[in-house]
């Protein structure tokens, strides 16, 4: 896999910026910046793992049950990163909730099991997981960064505005808190992605 194949996924061929995948998730955890990266390294994990693992068995599936057998091996590997963030990040395994296990239909993962990994050799096909995973968790950093940071004057729990500001009249932007102001970041970043390579 060259240089320039794993850096597609972080420019030109980023999985939410260009391919519109793992949107929803995008929308759910971003309201603080912890989360995001917990939730993109999640999915980068289990997009890498799971690459490597279905390259590594991809003659010996039966087409016909080939879906059923990705699920699984998905499902194996979030199980494993769900139970790891119970045993060590309690808090943060509460504050994901439900969305840690829906890592299992996410898209970007599944998308590149069928179209990567059942036709590349592991190797490759676990860099182009991690390649994938990691354009997917920048896009959330930075609608973490911005959401929390706008929405709540914090970032990792920790105030970033100064009090001056606020007793000088600042409020915290409460709709940026909110799902929708996520959607409209993305599609901020959508545009801005476009508008760069339109121009190269």
């Amino acid at each position: 896999m060259g240089i320039r194949q794993f850096l597609g996924p972080l420019n030109k061929n980023n999985p939410i910026l260009v391919q519109v995948l793992g949107v929803c998730s995008a929308l759910a955890v971003t309201a603080q910046l912890k989360p995001a990266i917990v939730m993109a390294l999640s999915v980068t994990i289990v997009c890498g793992a799971s690459n490597f693992i279905i390259s590594l068995i991809r003659n010996t599936i039966p087409p016909r049950i080939r879906i059923i057998v990705q699920l699984i091996v998905v499902a194996s590997f979030v199980i494993l990163v769900d139970q790891f963030l119970q045993a060590f990040f309690y808090e943060m395994s509460k504050m994901l909730s439900i969305f840690v296990g829906l890592i299992i239909t996410n898209c970007i993962i599944m998308g590149r099991l069928e179209a990567y990994a059942l036709s590349h050799k592991p190797i490759p096909s676990f860099f182009d997981g991690i390649a994938n995973g990691v354009g997917y968790g920048l896009v959330l950093v930075v609608v973490g960064f911005f959401r929390e940071l706008l929405g709540s004057g914090t970032l990792w729990g920790n105030q970033i505005i100064p009090s001056s500001f606020y007793a000088a009249g600042y409020l915290d932007n409460g709709f940026m808190i909110l799902p929708p102001m996520a959607l409209i970041i993305v599609g901020t970043m959508i545009w801005i992605q476009k508008s760069i390579y339109k121009q190269l």
